[in-house]
């Protein structure tokens, strides 16, 4: 009995992981396909995909813009997060659990409705469309994610080692940035990452809130509407592996932190 449970239990894993990675592998193999269509049979290998979509100055202007909006805006989100998971975790605040509720709302927002309010009121303002609403727009949607992990990072063990600085004459602004921060490096390095790479996906807000410059997602939907291309599946796969690397530098990131913490 425990050998068939032992085998119904890799059959389930086995398919569980086929279900999720056999569309991107699927999506990688056609990247390379030497024809015009990706769609099967595969007819040969070939780079040239890549090398199209590298020699193309607007993708590589769209990839650029991705990335700048992606670290600018999660960098902002992990600042601002920061900030507010220590005043309510340190002092206390009126309304603090209605607070914290607004603070999260965000995430269980859509984020088509978070566009459109953001369109009304940047049209409202008279901001003209650029990266930096589009900046803006990314920091609303990850600050939610970045508050939420970092306050639940903030333990009352840290509280003492926080007194014993403040005794021995730190301000509270040198207890926030070299005691506390320092200590909360893991969890504000995995807000970091993780709203990079949700900003680096994010297409509907980026969408909505750009005009001219645009990122990479809403490049990618250009190209698709003229139908299938291996250009696509090529950028797609660029894209992805951009995503595991960020993912791998998280989980190198962080668990050295962690590690180094113990």
């Amino acid at each position: 009995m425990r050998h068939i449970n032992t085998a119904l239990s890799a059959l389930y894993a086995s398919a569980l992981y086929l279900f999720i990675f056999l569309p991107v592998a699927v999506l990688v193999l056609f990247s390379f396909q030497d024809g015009t269509l990706p769609v099967p049979p595969l007819h040969g290998l070939t780079l040239r995909w890549y090398g199209e979509i590298f020699a193309d100055a607007k993708l590589m202007s769209a990839l650029g813009n991705s990335l700048i909006v992606a670290i600018v805006s999660s960098a902002v989100a992990c600042v601002i997060g920061f900030l507010a998971a220590y005043a309510f975790a340190r002092y206390t605040l009126p309304g603090s659990g209605l607070q914290r509720a607004l603070i999260v709302a965000p995430m269980t927002v859509s984020t088509l409705i978070i566009g459109l309010g953001l369109l009304s009121v940047f049209s409202r303002l008279n901001i003209t469309l650029s990266l930096w609403t589009v900046g803006i727009g990314h920091v609303v949607i990850n600050l939610p994610l970045c508050f939420a992990i970092i306050y639940a990072s903030m333990g009352g063990h840290q509280v003492n080692i926080e007194r014993a600085a403040r005794d021995l004459g730190a301000k509270d602004w040198q207890v926030m940035l070299l005691v506390t921060a320092p200590m909360l490096m893991p969890s504000i390095l995995a807000a970091f990452f993780l709203s990079v790479t949700f900003s680096w996906d994010e297409f509907i807000v980026a969408f909505l809130l750009s005009r001219f410059d645009v990122t990479l997602p809403v490049e990618i939907w250009s190209m698709l509407r003229s139908g299938l291309d291996p250009k696509t599946n090529a950028i797609g796969s660029v894209v992805f592996l951009i995503s595991v690397a960020f993912l791998i530098v998280m989980e190198l990131a962080v668990f050295r932190k962690s590690g180094n913490s113990k």
